[in-house]
């Protein structure tokens, strides 16, 4: 495979996934780790990813409130606005962190009356700034990857609260193995907030369905709606509506 072959295979999954890890795209590319660790050197340098420890981390992600920056934006906007039909008046909704979540809180209509948690300081400000609803920021340690808070007092708190709809992005999502993700802190806390909800509605744009990361976070059958940017008739969509409400 070219070097650019590999740098744009690269690209895919961290945006897609929001972060890489070298030892992963190492296998997957059947290269070594050292030309893995030169391509994401150079592709930092040139400004498309940031370089961490192990691997490396989206722009579009770290950096939401830069247009330009945030992938498949359009997509995200259309699940938004899907997405805004699970919510009514009078409800009490918990919110996970991404940009797809963001464009969410953007939509929020200002005369809607709920109250929102949230585990991500970007959803709480967006929710803050453009609506009137009571909005509940679950605090803890905050994970610099995710832009989320994580760790035991986050799942504490969260034991302590019943809501009624549960909002998430997704790492990975299939029919075979449920949602997925690749942050193991993350994944406790996603179960966490699965456990404290009556409904559950699953965010994920169409590139992410029928894959899967290393850690589960749940089978799909524990989950109520997928919400994607795809027409819900579409045929490829058809194995998960077999299981889930799609939308």
């Amino acid at each position: 495979m070219l070097k650019e072959e590999r740098q744009a295979f690269i690209m895919r999954e961290v945006n897609l996934h929001n972060k890489v890890l070298s030892s992963d795209l190492s296998v997957q590319l059947n290269v070594s780790e050292d030309t893995i660790r030169r391509d994401l050197n150079e592709l930092a340098e040139n400004g498309k990813v940031l370089k961490v420890y192990g691997g490396a981390l989206s722009k579009s992600f770290q950096y939401p409130f830069q247009d330009n920056e945030v992938y498949a934006r359009e997509s995200k906007k259309i699940i938004a606005q899907k997405t805004l039909t699970l919510i009514q008046d009078g409800m009490t909704v918990l919110l996970g962190g991404g940009t797809t979540m963001l464009e969410l809180a953007r939509m929020v209509p200002e005369k809607m009356q709920c109250t929102f948690f949230t585990i991500s300081p970007l959803v709480a400000l967006e929710l803050a700034e453009r609506s009137n609803d009571d909005v509940i920021l679950i605090g803890g340690k905050l994970a610099r990857s995710t832009n989320v808070t994580i760790g035991s007092q986050v799942i504490n708190q969260l034991s302590e609260i019943r809501v009624d709809l549960c909002l998430l992005g997704t790492n990975s999502l299939s029919v075979e193995d449920g949602v997925t993700d690749s942050d193991w802190e993350v994944v406790q806390i996603k179960k966490a907030m699965l456990r404290c909800s009556q409904k559950t509605g699953i965010l994920s744009i169409a590139e992410k369905l029928n894959s899967v990361q290393k850690m589960k976070v749940c089978n799909i059958n524990a989950i109520d709606y997928l919400v994607t940017d795809l027409d819900p008739k579409q045929e490829s969509l058809s194995r998960f509506a077999h299981v889930v409400n799609v939308i």
